[in-house]
């Protein structure tokens, strides 16, 4: 048996959430084997093992059938969205898109949730992502360090409010590449943030 991979498999971003045709379950079915396993993760990703020599066959076919595919394990996660309630327009579901193509997949000392919410009712939950972005009327406010796990469970602190459009996947990016750069080792992105300061993070932001 070859090397097996594992792949993180997910819905595009659309208003409604995270919504799978049942011919795309079956076609994860079928990839996956009838002896596979497939993993349910709390970032509304599916994980899959797949032979690793069959790799690029299998994410382009799962693209075909309108699905997106990301590395699993120590990277950014593909963005984890609100439903778009408000509408696609209102709540800025091209933005979202945008943001998750600029940062899903990135290489990290520890795995990194952002969330977006399109209004503040958040109610996917941004301030306890590690970055949070929240649209509010013609703005957009970043939220960073929440910690969703643990006894401490703690919310992200606000980080930069009124940020136009243009201004959010430079700023996200420049974030996680200070942390990819200054991370002590696989420290958490909360405890990342704690030691560095909120100041520092502006500074390096622009």
């Amino acid at each position: 048996m070859g090397e097996i991979k594992k792949i993180a498999v997910t819905s595009t971003i659309q208003v409604g959430g995270s919504l799978f045709t049942p011919e795309q379950f079956a076609k994860i079915g079928v990839i996956a084997g009838p002896d596979g396993r497939i993993e349910m993760t709390p970032f509304k990703q599916l994980y899959v093992e797949v032979p690793a020599e069959q790799l690029e066959g299998i994410q382009a076919e799962l693209e075909l059938a309108g699905l997106e595919v990301y590395p699993a394990g120590f990277v950014t996660k593909s963005l984890i969205a609100c439903n778009f309630c408000k509408g696609a327009e209102e709540a800025g579901l091209e933005t979202a898109r945008i943001i998750n193509q600029s940062i899903a997949g990135i290489e990290t000392p520890t795995p990194l949730k952002i969330g977006y919410a399109g209004c503040a009712l958040g109610t996917s939950e941004p301030l306890l992502k590690d970055i949070g972005v929240v649209k509010m009327r013609n703005t957009f406010d970043i939220y960073v360090g929440g910690e969703p796990k643990g006894l401490k469970a703690s919310m992200a602190k606000l980080f930069l409010t009124g940020l136009t459009e243009d201004r959010l996947v430079p700023v996200i990016t420049s974030i996680i590449d200070y942390y990819k750069s200054n991370a002590k080792g696989k420290e958490k992105f909360s405890k990342f943030v704690d030691r560095v300061s909120l100041e520092k993070l502006k500074n390096i932001t622009g």
